[in-house]
């Protein structure tokens, strides 16, 4: 049960200016400036400079930047979040996560490692420091 004043995929008030479709199947990678919502599969690696909303419908089969992630379907790859990222109860990551800030609803499923950090810059190379 959602409420308590917190945002969901259905009550978001960020104005999405791209929407990949339910029955799309996207291949090849996704950049955007603005707020994106994924319906469909999306096969390659995303990066959105504001919000990405992956419904309960959507996948992604590689890697996710973004400033903040909201993720109800199946991501298959890493996600670097400057911001927060939150995962809800129908979501399912398989990959590594390095966020500001995580939220993880009962429920979701999380395969992989975690770093917080409290401000991730933009140039940050990813997971090598977690080899060490």
């Amino acid at each position: 049960m959602l409420g308590k004043g917190r945002n969901s995929i259905g009550d978001s008030r960020e104005k999405v200016s791209t929407v990949i479709g339910k029955d799309t199947t996207f291949d090849g990678d996704l950049t955007s400036a603005e707020t994106i919502r994924i319906d469909g599969v999306i096969n390659g690696n995303c990066t959105c400079e504001k919000t990405l909303i992956l419904s309960a419908d959507g996948q992604i089969k590689g890697n996710i930047s973004a400033y903040s992630v909201v993720i109800s379907g199946r991501v298959d790859g890493d996600i670097t979040v400057q911001g927060k990222m939150e995962l809800l109860s129908t979501g399912k990551i398989a990959g590594n996560i390095i966020a500001g800030s995580l939220v993880i609803d009962e429920g979701a499923c999380f395969d992989g490692r975690c770093t917080m950090a409290a401000a991730i810059s933009s140039g940050m190379s990813g997971f090598d420091s977690l080899d060490s």
